[in-house]
Formats: structure tokens, C-alpha cells, sequence
């Protein structure tokens, strides 16, 4: 009895964890993910700036105020989730290119220790920071923009800190990316 109750409880939490990498869809690994829908958001109609800070995953402060005056790239993630995994060098592949010009910001959640997150980004070649999130608490910062529970998700934010455009779920493409960072930072 106690090994069946331990396999039903097992595949709850499984089912549930899955269910929490993304909002819509099933892809073909059977990770729920989201759908990709961007959302750009006039500069009339955005709210205050994003409020963040925390720790690195090695340990570092980290205050997102920091990156004012750069349109900042706020990507939450997770090592259990495949669509983080396959977006991850679409993002060090941008941040290489635009590093100077564009802040990117990496909001790591769910992973038991730092040393997870660690060696995801060392095995992607990550050169960004991430601010280390296990609770989930840092993606509050985004409420009312993004479910706390998404993962992956993408807010692209102005030169002021205000959130410009969203990505619900894996980035479509490089140009989907590069269109709304280039828009964030001219609608300021």
C-alpha cells in the first residue's frame, strides 16, 4: 500500500512539474510548453518599472535597476524544462551580439541548488547573469505580466525598467527576439 501511495504521489508531482513548464500545448518530448505569442505593449499603457533584486547563481548581488537606460531581456528558466534548453543559445547567441547595447537577465527558478543552474549555463556557454530564484519569488516582480508559474517565459523590458513585450513560452525565433528588443528600445 505504502509503494503504491508513494508512486500515485511520485506521478502528481511529476505531472504537476511538467504542467508548470509552460502554459499551452503539448510538443512532441510530452512537455506542456507555451505557445510562443508575443505581446507588445505601447509605451502609454506601461506600467512602473520592474523591481528585482537578488542573488546570482554564483552568489552575487544583483539589483535589475542596474541595467536602466538598456532595453534588459528578462528570461525565466528551469534545467527540467526542454524548451528552456532548446531557447538558451538563441539568448547567449543575442547576448553576444547585442551584450553592449541590450542588458540580459536570467530567472532561474525551480532548480533545488545554485550548482544546477551552474552547470546549465556552463554546458549552454551562458556568459549572462541569473538571478538564483528557487521559490519562484523573483518572477513576482512580474506580476500581472507574466503567471508566476511560466516557464519558459520572456519580458523584454524598455530603457526605463517597464515591460515592452512578452513571450509566453519558447522564443519563436532569433528575428522574433531581435524585432522586440529593437522596438522596446525605439518606443521608450
Amino acid at each position: 500500500m505504502r509503494k503504491k501511495l508513494g508512486g500515485l504521489l511520485l506521478t502528481v508531482v511529476m505531472v504537476g512539474l511538467l504542467a508548470a513548464c509552460g502554459q499551452t500545448g503539448t510538443n512532441e518530448a510530452g512537455y506542456i510548453s507555451g505557445d510562443g505569442r508575443t505581446r507588445e505593449i505601447p509605451a502609454a499603457e506601461r506600467g512602473e518599472p520592474i523591481e528585482l533584486a537578488g542573488e546570482t547563481l554564483d552568489g552575487k548581488p544583483f539589483d535589475l535597476a542596474d541595467t536602466r537606460g538598456k532595453v534588459t531581456v528578462l528570461n525565466v528558466w528551469w534545467t527540467g524544462c526542454a524548451p528552456c534548453r532548446k531557447e538558451m543559445p538563441m539568448l547567449q547567441a543575442a547576448y553576444e551580439e547585442l551584450g553592449d547595447e541590450v542588458a540580459f537577465v536570467g530567472i532561474n527558478t525551480r532548480d533545488a541548488s545554485a550548482a544546477q543552474g551552474q552547470a546549465f549555463e556552463r554546458h549552454y556557454g551562458v556568459e549572462y547573469p541569473s538571478v538564483y530564484s528557487p521559490d519562484g519569488a523573483a518572477v513576482l516582480a512580474l506580476k500581472g505580466s507574466l503567471a508566476p508559474r511560466a516557464i519558459p517565459a520572456t519580458a523584454i523590458l524598455d530603457p526605463e525598467g517597464r515591460v515592452a513585450a512578452l513571450i509566453r513560452g519558447e522564443i519563436p525565433s532569433a528575428r522574433t527576439l531581435d524585432e522586440l528588443i529593437s522596438s522596446a528600445g525605439k518606443s521608450a
